[in-house]
């Protein structure tokens, strides 16, 4: 090898085109939505059908291991101004498998501690919120607010978690996915963030 590396070379090249082109298509279908289907268990559905008349839903992201319900609902609405009269939920999202592209999201809902709770596994938080506010618009006529808490740390470190592990600054990367997806503003769920 230290006398005839051409071989080294080639395969260093080939490694290197290799990891290249895995990680542009990774940035670029970034901002999928990645859902294939969505279906509402039907407590889930029972949530959501309750809110229909209202014709809007405030769905507030929560960490899978936080239970404090609660303090984050009064936070909410100190910080966001969330109205109290309108109908909530909770949304939270686990990462199974950040290799997997796309998969089926599987949305159950149950009450915690007085409160309504969504619970859905996704192959990245963003990508799941997205496609879970577009299918409660398209299925149940509601405009979903999404509610968010920024993350702390480097803007830069956080687009690197989301691109290599599904997570990482979840409100923006959301937003734009929701951008993509829907064009009419109208029609758009709205992403707040506090």
């Amino acid at each position: 090898m230290v006398e005839r590396p051409d071989g080294l070379k080639i395969a260093g090249c080939f490694i290197a085109a290799v990891l290249i082109v895995s990680l542009v298509s990774r940035v670029m279908r970034a901002y999928e939505l990645r859902a294939t289907g969505i279906t509402f268990d039907e407590t889930a559905t029972g949530f959501l059908r309750a809110a229909a008349p209202a014709g809007v839903i405030n769905v507030i992201a929560n960490e899978p291991d936080e239970r404090e319900y609660r303090a984050k609902w009064q936070e909410e609405r100190d910080v966001s101004r969330v109205p109290e009269d309108e109908p909530a939920v909770f949304l939270e999202v686990s990462v199974a498998d950040a290799s997997e592209f796309e998969a089926d999201l599987e949305i159950r809902g149950e009450e915690r501690f007085g409160n309504k709770v969504l619970t859905v596994s996704s192959a990245a938080v963003p990508n799941g919120i997205a496609a879970i506010c577009l299918a409660m618009r398209d299925e149940f006529g509601l405009i979903p607010h999404v509610y968010f808490d920024w993350a702390e740390g480097s803007p830069l470190m956080q687009f690197l978690r989301f691109i290599l592990w599904g997570a990482g600054e979840v409100a923006p990367v959301t937003r734009e996915i929701l951008r993509r997806a829907e064009s009419d503003r109208s029609r758009r769920p709205h992403v707040h963030v506090g």
